[in-house]
């Protein structure tokens, strides 16, 4: 138990600095005017959703793993060769 002692100044300078931070983010909680909130939501609301592109399939990369793997796509099956024909 005695070892942990030394953990004792940093629990007290964590939970200070826990403290104090939640007190200072306390100030800007203020109500906000009823007016303000309905002209902000009507700007909000008149401005539209963004318009976003078709996504792109990022680039292929096939993995170096430096053991044998299947590859990950099927590929086009070859031709036989005749020999001795």
């Amino acid at each position: 138990m005695e070892i942990l002692l030394w953990l004792v100044p940093s629990a007290v300078v964590t939970l200070a600095a826990i403290v104090w931070v939640s007190w200072l983010g306390r100030r800007g909680r203020g109500e906000v005017d009823r007016d303000v909130a309905v002209a902000r939501l009507a700007e909000a609301l008149e401005r539209g959703r963004p318009v976003r592109s078709a996504a792109r399939p990022g680039p292929t990369v096939e993995r170096s793993t430096g053991i044998a793997v299947r590859p990950s796509r099927a590929t086009a099956p070859k031709m036989p060769t005749r020999r001795g024909a």
